[in-house]
C-alpha cells in the first residue's frame, strides 16, 4: 500500500475507453496501462474524473481494477490508486473497501459535492473513511464540487493517520505555496498547467491527466526538478504547454480521448452522456499536435 513516504512523482489518471456502442473496451484499457507503465510513471489512477467516474458502474470498476492488476503482474508494478469519492459517506466507505479488496494501494477521495456540507461535516466524512482500512488521498477541487475547504480544515484532515496526501486542484498557486509549508504530508498538483509552478512551491509531484500522452516527458520534468536541474525542467514543461492547453480547451476527457484515438491508443473517442466528443473547431487545433 501507498504511504506518505512513497507518494510522489507523476501519477496518471487513466481514461476509461469505450467501444463505438458505449461498452467498456478492456482491450484498449489494458493497452493503455501497459504503455503508461512502460513510460516510467510513478502511479496509476483509475476511476477519476478523467476516467468518467460518474458513469462507471460498480461491476465495470471491478473489471478495470482487475485488468490493471493483471497487466502490472507481467510488467513493472506501480501504485494503483482508485477514485472512490462521492457525496454519500456510507457509499464512499463501501466503494473504498471494495477497491482495497481488489488490490488498490490507495483511494483518491474528492470532497463531497452538490450537497455542500459544512467544514465539520467534511472532516467527519474523512474520519469515517478509516473504516475502509485503505490509505486516502484527499482531493480538493472546489470548482467541481461547489465546496471550498478552509486551510484549517485541510490541516485537520491531513493529520488523520489514514490520510497520506493531498491532490490540490484549486488552481490557486498561493494556496499551494502555503499548504506545502503547513502540512507534513505530500501535496500533489491537480492542475496540469501549474505542474512546474507547484513543484517550485513544494509539491511532491502531480496527478496529471495530460500525462496520458508524452508521459515520459512529464516524468522527466519531475526528475529534472528533483535533481536540481530547474531550468531544464522548466524548459521541457514549456514545450508541453500546448498539449496541456489543448487537453483542457473543452471538457476533460473529450480532447484527451480524441488525441488517444488519433494516435491509435484506443479504438474510439466515445464518451458516455452527458459528456460528448470534441467540436470540429477543437479538432482543427488538435490536428496540429499530431
Amino acid at each position: 500500500m501507498l504511504t506518505e513516504h512513497t507518494l510522489h512523482g507523476v501519477m496518471v489518471p487513466i481514461v476509461t475507453p469505450f467501444d463505438h456502442r458505449g461498452n467498456l473496451d478492456i482491450e484498449s484499457f489494458e493497452g493503455l496501462v501497459q504503455r503508461l507503465v512502460s513510460r516510467g510513471i510513478h502511479g496509476l489512477v483509475i476511476n477519476g474524473t478523467t476516467g468518467e467516474s460518474p458513469v462507471i458502474e460498480s461491476q465495470e470498476l471491478e473489471s478495470l481494477i482487475v485488468s490493471a492488476r493483471k497487466v502490472m503482474a507481467t510488467s513493472q508494478v506501480i501504485p494503483l490508486i482508485v477514485g472512490t469519492g462521492s457525496n454519500d459517506t456510507s457509499a464512499t466507505i463501501i466503494r473504498t473497501a471494495q477497491a482495497k479488496s481488489l488490490g488498490a494501494d490507495a483511494a483518491l477521495v474528492v470532497t463531497p459535492y452538490y450537497n455542500r456540507p459544512s467544514q465539520q461535516g467534511i472532516i467527519q466524512h474523512y474520519q469515517a473513511l478509516a473504516e475502509a482500512e485503505l490509505p486516502i488521498i484527499l482531493y480538493d477541487i472546489p470548482h467541481r464540487t461547489g465546496v471550498s475547504l478552509e486551510v484549517e480544515t485541510v490541516k485537520t484532515i491531513m493529520k488523520m493517520d489514514h490520510v497520506i496526501g493531498l491532490k490540490e486542484g484549486t488552481g490557486n498557486i498561493q494556496r499551494v505555496f502555503k499548504l506545502a509549508r503547513s502540512i507534513s504530508k505530500p501535496l500533489l498538483c491537480g492542475e496540469d498547467v501549474l505542474f512546474f509552478a507547484s513543484l517550485c512551491c513544494g509539491a511532491k509531484g502531480g496527478i496529471l491527466a495530460s500525462a496520458n500522452l508524452d508521459s515520459d516527458q512529464f516524468v522527466q520534468v519531475y526528475e529534472l526538478f528533483r535533481v536540481g536541474k530547474i531550468e531544464e525542467s522548466c524548459a521541457l514543461f514549456h514545450q508541453l504547454l500546448p498539449l496541456v492547453e489543448f487537453l483542457f480547451s473543452e471538457p476533460n476527457p473529450a480532447p484527451l480521448k480524441w488525441l488517444l484515438a488519433q494516435h491509435g491508443y484506443i479504438r474510439s473517442d466515445r464518451l458516455r452522456l452527458p459528456m460528448t466528443t470534441i467540436s470540429s473547431e477543437a479538432t482543427k487545433i488538435g490536428t496540429q499536435l499530431l
